[in-house]
This record gives C-alpha cells, structure tokens and sequence, in this order.
C-alpha cells in the first residue's frame, strides 16, 4: 500500500463500506487531507474488489493528485483491504458508550471519533463538527482513562454518553447522505473479484464478502473451482524467504522448532543465494546437512526432492524481506514509512537475533526504547499514545545499524 493513502472501513447504516483516506500531508507549504471522492460526495464500496476496480478506471477524483496517487491503481485486492486498526464502526459508537469509561473502550471510541472528525473537516459537515464540539469529553479522548477519573470526569463522560443518546443518529446521517457507490467497470470488477476469489481461498476466508467473491470468480470462470492443495513447503514447515538488501536479493530457508527460529546456517551465519535454482542447487549437494536446519524431522523430505531435481522454490509474499530505505523513511517522518515494510523487516531482524543468540536487535526494537517506540507508533498506531516527535535521526541511525549487523551474517554461496 502507498504508505501515505490508507484503505478504510466504516460501518454506517448500508453496512461496512470501504474507502481510501490520505491522512495529513504538507505540499507546497500547506496542510493536507483527502479522502475518495469528489465535491459533492465520499465513494465508498461494499466490497473490496469494487474499490479496487474503481480505482484501477477511474482517474478523476479528489485522490488524483495526492503525491501517491499513482502507486495506487497498481495495488492487490489484499493491499487495498483494510486492516483491523483502520476499521471505524460508526454505527456501533451508541453501544460502545453503554459500557464503563476504561481504558478499551476510551480507544475504541478515540480511534472512531478521529475518523468522524477527519470526515467532518475534510467534507465540511459543519453538524458533526457542531455535535463533537458540544461535549468536551471528545476532544479528551485521546488522554486516556484519567480525564474521566472521579466526580468531575464522571460528569464529563455523562455528557458525553447523553450526547451520543441524543445527536448520533445526526452524525451517521449525516455520513450517509454523504456516501455514494460508483458504478465501475464490470470487466475490471470480474478480474477483482476472482483475485478476491483467490485471496479467500489461499487464507481460508470464509466471510459474507469473501464468499461472494467466490461465487461472482465461480460464475466467470464456468464453475467452482477445487480446493487449493497445501504446497511441498506447507507441508514440510520450512518457508523459503528472500531478503532484499542493498547489495541485492537473496533467497534462504527459515523454520520454527519450539516456536523458536531456525535458519538455513549456522554459527549466527546465514546462508544465502541469489536464484531458487542456485538454492536448489545447494540442498541437492553440499545444502543436505552441515547447518541448523537439519534438526526439522522434515529436512531428509527436502533433500530427496533436491536430490532428484523436483524442488521448486518459490516464496510467499508474507517472507519477502525489503530492508532498503526504511532508515531514510524513518528519518523523514512516520508517513513515510510503510507500515507493512516495517512490520515484515522488524520480524526478520528479531528472528535473526534470536536464532544467532544476539540480543542488540530485541534489546533496540524494545518499546521502553525510542526506536523500539518509533516502529511500534508506526505498526500498531495507538490514539491513546503520544505520538513520537521529530527529528529521528537516531532513531534512522540506530535502525541502519541493525540491518548493517543482519546483512553481515548473510553468507553467499
């Protein structure tokens, strides 16, 4: 995902609808926000294959020139589905306030009243902005349980739960009158919705919407389609993964024993190569034993395949590693990082670490430290924190030593 344009859920009266939001950006001097739509109204989609044929065909809206805008149409179905902290339940906001004032249900709210605000400012819905501005309590949502501790944060949230009772219905109407469903494309709607046939199958989805899916994808193609099989390295445990450093791409292998990580190495030495054929090459001859991984009770099944010539090497979008660039997003600010980067080389860093018995990476990515605080920020966004400030040059300093000492360990073959 564009790491600037983020998709969204909201839950309002029509059901959970999905969108796309660009959280504040400054060009030319100036502060920015954005949402997809144009001036009269916010597009929203039932289902994520429409969202993603809509912005695959239709390049005139409010989104067109924001600085990302033209990572977007390239994006999956998987990309453009929202994740579960950018999921606003709207509608829910009445019940979620019937409950005690602790600490979940305070975020819960934060996160959803955010998002109202965000859409209130951006479309000029000067009713919500009146209503959230009635009771003080919304704008102290983000400081957490103690504005609402004792006699006086009682009356603060009693305001709050009454003005939720009486002017909510005024804010998801709102919201809905403002929300509009497109037509797309239904040639670039069927391939999204086969690709979100695929998705579901390969996760083992079974939603309302994933269920759909299956079912438009089943219609296209004339039939409904067999279970996928689990492949050769499902089946054994061991993931082929590829790392991208500055010096290149490498592919290795890496297991869990005892939920511990393993890695095709050893000696804190990881052994890589630059093709699947050259890996596959390997394990069919000097690769068979002489590192780690010969301890999974699978290995002798991945030596016998290698040895006759019939493994095939490929590696699943969830172990593919990039470690470039993430110092210099990190030094330019939190919206410059990509959030699944980040989270996917943030794992490979703190496995490493623990399969070679070096404690730098854990000790560093630690929330009590102010590296370990930034990635945590970035990954999993929190409105009852503080966000970290500017500058974060030690922080990008700190980060690029890490990955120095990882791509020191690869050893290539």
């Amino acid at each position: 995902m564009a790491s600037d344009i983020v998709p969204i859920q909201l839950s309002l009266t029509e059901g959970d609808l999905v969108t796309l939001w660009a959280p504040r950006w400054r060009e030319d001097g100036e502060e920015w926000e954005a949402f997809l739509g144009d001036d009269d109204a916010l597009f929203a989609f039932p289902e994520v294959a429409q969202l993603a044929a809509f912005v695959r065909t239709r390049p005139e809206h409010d989104l067109t020139d924001h600085p990302a805008w033209s990572f977007v149409p390239r994006l999956s179905v998987a990309e453009l589905t929202p994740e579960e902290t950018q999921r606003y339940d709207v509608i829910g906001v009445p019940e979620l306030v019937a409950g005690e004032a602790d600490t979940w249900t305070i975020a819960d709210l934060a996160t959803v009243v955010d998002m109202v605000g965000s859409l209130a400012d951006v479309c000029d819905l000067e009713e919500i902005t009146q209503i959230l501005d009635s009771a003080p309590g919304f704008g102290l949502l983000h400081q957490g349980t103690l504005p609402f501790a004792g006699r006086e944060g009682g009356r603060l949230w009693a305001q709050l739960v009454k003005t939720v009772a009486e002017r909510w219905d005024d804010v998801i109407d709102a919201l809905d009158s403002l929300v509009v469903t497109p037509d797309v494309d239904p040639r670039a709607l069927a391939a999204a919705e086969r690709e979100a046939a695929e998705l579901a199958e390969r996760e083992g989805v079974g939603s309302p919407d994933a269920d759909d899916a299956r079912i438009e994808a089943e219609a296209v193609e004339g039939g409904p389609s067999d279970e996928r099989p689990p492949t050769f390295w499902e089946e054994v445990g061991i993931d082929p993964i590829r790392i991208t450093t500055r010096y290149g791409e490498f592919l290795t292998l890496r297991c869990y024993l005892d939920d511990r990580p393993v890695f095709l190495g050893s000696a804190g030495r990881i052994d890589v190569f630059g093709s699947e054929r050259a890996l596959a090459r390997h394990l069919a001859g000097a690769g068979k034993d002489g590192h780690d991984l010969v301890a999974a009770s699978t290995w002798d099944e991945v030596v016998e395949r290698a040895a006759v010539g019939e493994l095939e090497v490929s590696v699943d979008e969830l172990n593919n590693y990039v470690l470039t660039g993430i110092d210099h997003d990190l030094a330019e600010g939190i919206l410059a990082v990509d959030p699944t980067q980040l989270d996917l080389a943030t794992e490979l860093l703190l496995d490493v670490g623990e399969w070679a018995g070096d404690d730098g990476p854990r000790e560093a990515l630690a929330e009590s430290e102010s590296l370990g605080w930034l990635v945590s920020f970035v990954i999993r966004p929190d409105p009852t924190r503080l966000a970290p400030s500017p500058p974060f040059d030690a922080e990008a300093a700190r980060w690029r030593g890490l990955v120095d000492d990882l791509e020191s360990r690869l050893r290539r073959l």
